[in-house]
């Protein structure tokens, strides 16, 4: 072969490698489609329309009998005490009795010493009730008992709030809003717009108490303790562009 024909062949073959090459230059940009990914975030304060008041109250006895006796005395006593605060029966819920034997372990002489002390039988209440000013104010007020001789134990108030799903359903709209604003925005100032939505995903659900310093979750707080909380929710969004 003469050295015009092999100048030809070679200049044929690197002709057809740079095709080749811009081919599939061609065809990997064409696959690969722009994206953005953006959190929206949305959040509301509320105040807890759902209040519940536990506390425990308990009889020590040397005779069974005379223990349950007594502690359905103080039963009967807590019933009337809230019934008198305008607590309606069903809001009132009793628990069952715990019976637990006592002693009074000492060490004499070399040997274990056991006393019997009495047998403790101890009862909670449980009040649930729309009313959480007025329950509030029974858990503060509930020693006055002692006077009728009735030693019931409170406990803090719990805060709740009925129309959580509502609540809930209301944030995700809005974080998803704010969130296909910023995908928006991202995109304007990137020179592209914005396309099909790829994926959304909804992040963690939070209740905090208000103004509190309460740290986040990654399973999502869920605040019992203040009756002013504030509900927080993001929204992952996920665009591609044109």
């Amino acid at each position: 072969m003469n050295r015009l024909a092999l100048a030809g062949v070679v200049l044929a073959s690197l002709s057809l490698s740079i095709a080749a090459w811009f081919v599939g230059t061609g065809i990997r940009n064409k696959g690969q489609v722009k994206t953005v990914r953006v959190t929206g975030l949305a959040e509301k304060n509320f105040t807890s329309d759902l209040i519940v008041w536990r506390g425990s109250f308990n009889k020590l006895n040397m005779n069974l009998k005379d223990a349950y006796q007594e502690l359905k005395q103080d039963e009967s006593k807590i019933r009337a005490y809230l019934k008198s605060k305008g607590v309606k029966d069903e809001a009132v819920v009793f628990s069952a009795v715990d019976i637990n034997s006592e002693y009074n372990y000492t060490y004499h002489a070399g040997e274990n010493h056991r006393e019997f002390l009495g047998y403790r039988l101890t009862q909670s209440v449980k009040v649930e009730s729309t009313d959480v000013a007025g329950i509030e104010t029974i858990s503060r007020e509930v020693t006055e008992l002692i006077d009728q001789g009735v030693e019931l134990s409170s406990q803090s108030p719990e805060y709740y709030y009925t129309r959580l799903a509502e609540l809930k359903l209301d944030l995700i709209r809005k974080a998803t809003e704010d969130a296909k604003q910023r995908a928006g925005e991202i995109a304007k100032a990137a020179g592209a717009g914005l396309c099909d939505l790829r994926k959304a995903d909804m992040g963690i659900f939070q209740i905090t108490g208000l103004h509190s310093s309460e740290e986040f979750s990654w399973g999502g707080a869920f605040n019992t303790d203040s009756k002013e909380k504030t509900a927080r929710i993001t929204v992952n969004l996920l665009y591609d562009l044109k």
